[in-house]
């Protein structure tokens, strides 16, 4: 058994100051942070001089890479002009009027008028406000309840996490909040049934959404929200046709269709949309992330003229729209949202990852015939690669023994940045990667991969069923 090395004096400092977000904080003491010092592209380079390629854009988020100096250079402009203001009693700037004027150009349904957040979370929390707010307005005070899917993730706040369906953002937090209800995870490889296809999948699972809704009773039922391909939950995506089976059932009553296209939008699925590449479509839309490429936190939800004149007449009937966020609208960001836009068109972003699908597609493939490997599923340029102890009867690894978490772990050693949801290994790199890096990454994984398996049959990890 190896002894981690001594804590470095950052290290040090980072675990006396710093509470860190999903984090084995148990853990922690022992290994320490890696701190990331700067990035350039693809790469980013910790303290001690080490590169990475970051294999999950940050979080799923940094779309145009590190160093920008296009995004650079509009930060440091709105910086000296504005550096902030707000939105709040009607005042307004002028990055906030053309990142919303873009917004509804893009938008993939009509949309009406555009609301800044702060993040993603800050979005979705808000859409269910929004929601409640709606009905409320329209004379439908039960219309309340909201459908999430299990193993979907919306978010952290209260609210968010609370339609988000992974039980560790729920163990001790006292969550979900009463009025949010899950319905099916969309996920064949590991919910369909023995024998079942996936258009017999997709069948069940649209009925058994049906069967919710009835059983709740449709005239309490608001909406629904769902990513067109569930990130952090361990990039799943749909089988075909799963959001044309189920759109129908949430017309018939009256339900909403709130797409989070936090992680999907902004051509990581190779359309501006997520909605677009899943045949979706949409009441109101949430977005965050790659919208500034991460370069600031920004969030926005994009509404109908429905909506917006539901809560006109609320406003008038109350005095005022009692909802928002100091920085939401902030300059800096919607600046940078501004800018990431123009960059994503005149680069021709989306055609960029859609040469790349091809090579990422294939080197999936190659993934899923190793004998770690259970699943290797994607779409865009975002994968999910499921480790299995037994790859016949898809009987995953004993939870405890970590070993999506190892392989994480065995990969960064090699440079390479990905993120373990459990087992499965997730990669989302940056739009901006080039075809010899995007193999580099996987060659880098496949590494990683090879010594999990060696380590996995040497310890005799696999078990027995």
């Amino acid at each position: 058994m190896t002894s981690n090395p001594p804590l470095s004096n950052v290290q040090v400092r980072d675990l006396n100051a710093v509470l860190h977000p999903y984090t084995p904080l148990h853990t922690l003491g022992k290994t320490g942070a890696t701190v990331i010092s700067h990035g350039k592209g693809i790469y980013v380079y910790d303290t001690q001089g080490k590169e990475y390629i970051e294999g999950l854009a940050g979080l799923w988020c940094t779309g145009l890479g590190f160093g920008d100096e296009e995004m650079i250079d509009a930060a440091t402009q709105q910086l000296h002009s504005l550096p902030y203001y707000h939105i709040f009693a009607g005042m307004g700037t002028e990055p906030s009027i053309e990142l919303a004027e873009k917004l509804k150009e893009l938008a993939p349904v009509p949309i009406s008028k555009v609301f800044f957040t702060s993040s993603g979370s800050e979005a979705n929390d808000t859409q269910v406000k929004l929601a409640w707010y709606y009905n409320n307005a329209r004379g439908r005070p039960q219309k309340k309840k909201i459908i999430s899917r299990m193993k979907a993730y919306h978010g952290v706040t209260i609210m968010s996490a609370s339609l988000t369906g992974l039980p560790n953002n729920h163990r001790d937090f006292d969550l979900p909040l009463k009025g949010v209800v899950h319905t099916d995870c969309p996920h064949h490889y590991r919910f369909g049934t023995e024998g079942e296809t996936e258009a017999e999948f997709t069948e069940r699972l649209a009925s058994s959404l049906r069967e919710l809704i009835e059983r709740e009773g449709p005239d309490t039922i608001a909406a629904m929200i769902a990513e067109p391909v569930m990130g952090a939950g361990g990039v799943i995506v749909p089988p075909k046709g799963y959001f044309e089976a189920i759109q129908p059932i949430l017309d018939e009553h009256d339900i909403m269709l709130i797409d989070d296209e936090v992680i999907n939008g902004f051509g990581r699925t190779g359309n501006w949309w997520g909605c677009q590449t899943l045949n979706m479509t949409p009441t109101t839309i949430s977005a965050a992330k790659q919208l500034t490429s991460a370069y600031a936190p920004l969030g926005a939800v994009m509404i109908p003229e429905d909506l917006y004149q539901a809560f006109v007449d609320e406003s008038a009937k109350i005095g005022v729209f009692g909802h928002g966020f100091t920085y939401g609208g902030h300059p800096l960001g919607c600046a940078l949202g501004v800018k990431a836009i123009e960059i994503y068109q005149k680069r021709d972003i989306i055609g960029h990852v859609r040469s790349l699908i091809p090579t990422f597609e294939a080197r999936m493939k190659k993934l899923a015939d190793h004998p770690m490997v259970g699943e290797a599923r994607h779409c865009g340029l975002v994968g999910g690669v499921e480790v299995v102890a037994d790859r016949k009867t898809k009987r995953p690894f004993e939870p405890s023994l970590g070993v999506g978490a190892m392989v994480a772990a065995l990969a960064r050693n090699h440079g390479l940045i990905s993120r373990a949801i459990g087992d499965t290994i997730a990669l989302c790199p940056p739009m901006i990667i080039k075809d010899d890096e995007l193999n580099e990454m996987f060659d880098r994984l496949e590494k990683a991969l090879d010594e999990a398996e060696a380590k996995v049959s040497k310890d005799g990890l696999r078990g027995t069923a």
